[in-house]
């Protein structure tokens, strides 16, 4: 059988789509041709858009999974008991918030510290400024990131295409990947820069025969040839993501979390302890940052609150483990008679 590579571009669930990579002149390959239905071992859930894979065609229209790539990252929430793949080999998280309805200072926290673990861009969308009755509130949760050098635009998707237009140069040549709660305005936004968008979501929708649920499924979109390249000739492209309320990183050690938040870098080492969790622990040389005003109180709060996830993981994880032994244990031994 024909085997190629080719680039995952939809999934829903365990359903996947992908297309043919080609090279151009420059050496860049970009999706090209018809859906392909990729099938993948006994049905598991192992790829994000995004994936670079090598397939073997089955029938005309469908194939399955010879190997995945080696990713360059891979963006992914997840909780004691599960995970759930978001998307792969990205530039950047675009961070998708609005004025109305009111947006998720958690969910926002963890997307940066995401972003921060895979060294993967992030960028702050405020959409909806048009709605000013809570514009101020929304800039004063987004502030502290602005301080730290995280970008901030405001943009008004539906009533400024000016807005939307400013941000070419921040998305052209680059994967960015949507990342936001139901309701922000990300189908706006992509409308707004892949005209063809909804043209495409519904092949998508088809051939996935997602139906209603085409805001589950996850979709990559070529930006239009017409924005131009960078200087290595490369497109760029935006990953549409679903909404979702929750970002879990039960999967981070209280290490990797430590690490992931930006301010916190120059203080590491410097507390009394070095186990320390900026509890309530003497000589806290994060609290002491708290306290001059260098460090957000939500800051820490969220830090607390992943560091708490992460050892609540830990235990459920642990203690599923031993009952499983314990069950095992059950089964093999003999009976009496």
């Amino acid at each position: 059988m024909e085997q190629f590579h080719a680039l995952l571009t939809a999934s829903y669930g365990r359903h996947y789509l992908a297309q043919r990579l080609v090279k151009d002149e420059r050496g860049n390959e970009s999706p090209a041709g018809e859906l392909i239905q990729v099938s993948t071992p006994a049905k598991q859930h192992i790829g994000a858009v995004g994936d670079r894979m090598l397939l073997e065609m089955t029938s005309a229209d469908q194939a399955r999974i010879v190997r995945i790539e080696p990713r360059e990252n891979l963006l992914y929430r997840s909780d004691a008991f599960k995970s759930k793949l978001i998307a792969s080999n990205v530039d950047q998280i675009l961070v998708v918030l609005a004025t109305q309805p009111a947006f998720s200072p958690d969910l926002l926290g963890r997307a940066v510290v995401a972003a921060e673990t895979n060294q993967i861009g992030l960028h702050i969308l405020l959409n909806k400024c048009d709605l000013k009755d809570n514009l101020e509130h929304a800039r004063k949760i987004i502030a502290p990131y602005a301080r730290m050098g995280y970008p901030v635009t405001e943009v008004s998707a539906k009533f400024d295409e000016a807005s939307i237009e400013a941000l070419r140069p921040a998305i052209c040549g680059k994967v960015s990947v949507f990342v936001g709660q139901s309701g922000m305005g990300k189908s706006s936004l992509l409308n707004a820069w892949v005209p063809n968008a909804a043209a495409i979501t519904q092949e998508y929708s088809v051939r996935l025969d997602t139906g209603k649920h085409t805001t589950t499924a996850c979709r990559y979109f070529e930006l239009p040839e017409a924005w131009g390249r960078d200087a290595n000739g490369k497109l760029g492209a935006l990953i549409d993501s679903p909404g979702f309320q929750e970002f879990g990183l039960a999967h981070m050690s209280v290490s990797e979390l430590e690490h992931a938040f930006r301010e916190f870098q120059d203080l590491l080492g410097k507390c009394r302890f070095h186990n320390c969790a900026h509890q309530s622990e003497p000589d806290c040389a994060i609290r002491e940052a708290v306290d001059r005003n260098e460090i957000a109180p939500e800051r820490l709060a969220l830090f607390r609150q992943l560091r708490s996830d992460s050892k609540t993981a830990d235990t459920q994880i642990q203690g599923i483990s031993q009952a499983k032994e314990r069950w095992s244990a059950l089964a093999i031994k003999p009976s009496k008679r």
